[in-house]
């Protein structure tokens, strides 16, 4: 298969995660989601605890940069009178992980700001994932476990931290269907046969990209 790369924007809730690594499988594609710290930990010689926690309140850590108006990011570029604190430092590390693994291989990518990150890349394909409320209640209480009366609370929480860190680190908006080519509604086939169309796509769009 010509060498393609997935990038999927997910609400929480919608399988996407689930449906990454299932579209990974079908196409014999490398699949990246946790496993970008690890290799984002080894490049900036942080300790993965601390990335861990940094990753899960990077959301709400941009308040920090906002409120304080040091290195401030642009686009891509840092102000140069300030050292940038550690979730920017993060995003700088696996920005480059997701550059050249995307340069390299064929793979899955979920989250991470990688559909903006390799937007000019031509064997990129941008999917976003998303389903009802209702869903994604069914789906938290049962795959993560989460009380039915505190399910959708948690849902807005994610949704708005995934939000927020989209938002801010690309200048654009999370979920808006200009930045992808295609969402999927996951409830109206289920996680296997989303995987599946979407697995379907990606080798043709493979098989076009080989002529």
């Amino acid at each position: 298969m010509k060498h393609v790369v997935l990038t999927i924007g997910r609400t929480f809730g919608s399988g996407g995660r689930l449906i990454g690594k299932k579209v990974a499988e079908k196409c014999g594609m490398t699949y990246y989601d946790k496993e970008l710290l690890e290799l984002a930990a080894k490049e900036s010689g942080m300790s993965l605890d601390v990335l861990e926690n940094i990753d899960e309140s990077a959301g709400n850590s941009l308040l920090y940069t906002l409120s304080t108006g040091g290195a401030h990011l642009l686009g891509a570029h840092f102000a140069q009178t300030a050292e940038p604190p550690l979730h920017d430092k993060l995003y700088i590390a696996q920005a480059n992980i997701i550059k050249e693994i995307a340069a390299k291989e064929s793979c899955v990518i979920v989250g991470r700001c990688a559909d903006y990150l390799l937007r000019n890349m031509e064997e990129c394909i941008k999917v976003f994932i998303y389903a009802p409320s209702e869903a994604r209640i069914k789906r938290a209480v049962e795959v993560y476990g989460i009380p039915e009366n505190k399910a959708a609370d948690q849902i807005r929480k994610i949704d708005k931290k995934r939000s927020g860190y989209y938002n801010f680190y690309s200048g654009k908006k999370w979920g808006n269907l200009d930045n992808y080519h295609f969402s999927v509604d996951s409830s109206l086939l289920g996680i296997d046969a989303t995987a599946d169309m979407i697995a379907e796509f990606v080798k043709q769009r493979a098989e076009l990209l080989g002529k």
